[in-house]
């Protein structure tokens, strides 16, 4: 029977885990828990896994400081929340990972390509997994881009040049985005997939294909009659729908 063990200092998001595990791998056994990266490494040198499910970011050791310490000796699997960096990295590399909140099609996949890796000798896979957290160490060490401070937008025939904390939310139609403060509607014709680039992702987070919110214009969120869940924003009616990718943003709160 495979092991493996689950590391990440939110309980819930263990329970989460174990519980989205248990339904699509049901012969994988749970054999330990860790709150931190040195609890990880003490669990893989005790119960030797199979896997080893580590969250990027905890206190103490960091999953990638765990997994650079756990070497060979058990296949790691990495639990972001929404590190696109990292999620590219694994994309091309000899570990995988799993999307916060982990949803069952997803998790499918990866149990899918860890099936396979059952029948290899852990430490084939070591230096492709060194060679992936050189990459990832470099990615987050690198300074990072300056974001936009200002939107030049149209209202009628004029041009504004407005303060992106003066902007509620982004939404997107097939042609242009509305650009919407308290005062005033205006419209650019850059796509959200741009804006998300190159706004500050701590101000501004992406609820959906087509739409970007103020995270200070939050209010709440509610649910709709169709079990949709939608952001209030601060001042006005309408609501934005969030979409079940970005979901685990409010999760968070």
């Amino acid at each position: 029977m495979p092991t493996a063990i689950i590391a990440d200092d939110e309980r819930l998001m263990r329970d989460q885990l174990r519980m989205r595990l248990s339904q699509v791998w049901p012969e994988l056994e749970i054999v330990g828990e860790a709150k931190n990266g040195d609890e990880a490494i003490e669990l893989v040198d005790q119960l030797n896994p199979d896997f080893t499910f580590l969250d990027i970011r905890m206190p103490g050791k960091t999953g990638m400081e765990a997994a650079a310490a756990i070497g060979g000796k058990s296949n790691v699997v990495f639990v972001t929340a929404y590190d696109a960096y990292a999620v590219e990295a694994f994309e091309r590399g000899a570990v995988d990972y799993v999307l916060k909140p982990p949803e069952q099609e997803r998790l499918q996949i990866t149990v899918d390509r860890l099936k396979t890796r059952l029948s290899r000798p852990k430490e084939d896979v070591n230096a492709s997994v060194s060679a992936m957290l050189a990459q990832l160490t470099e990615k987050i060490a690198a300074p990072k881009k300056a974001h936009l401070q200002w939107i030049q937008a149209s209202i009628g025939q004029d041009l504004r040049m407005i303060p992106v904390e003066e902007i509620l939310f982004f939404r997107s139609d097939e042609k242009y985005t509305c650009v919407q403060t308290e005062k005033f509607e205006a419209l650019i014709r850059k796509p959200v997939r741009d804006l998300a680039d190159e706004l500050d992702p701590d101000l501004f987070w992406q609820i959906h294909r087509a739409t970007l919110v103020n995270v200070n214009a939050i209010e709440g969120v509610t649910r709709d009659i169709r079990g949709r869940h939608l952001v209030m924003i601060k001042g006005r009616s309408e609501k934005l729908e969030v979409s079940r990718s970005f979901l685990h943003l409010f999760k968070q709160m």
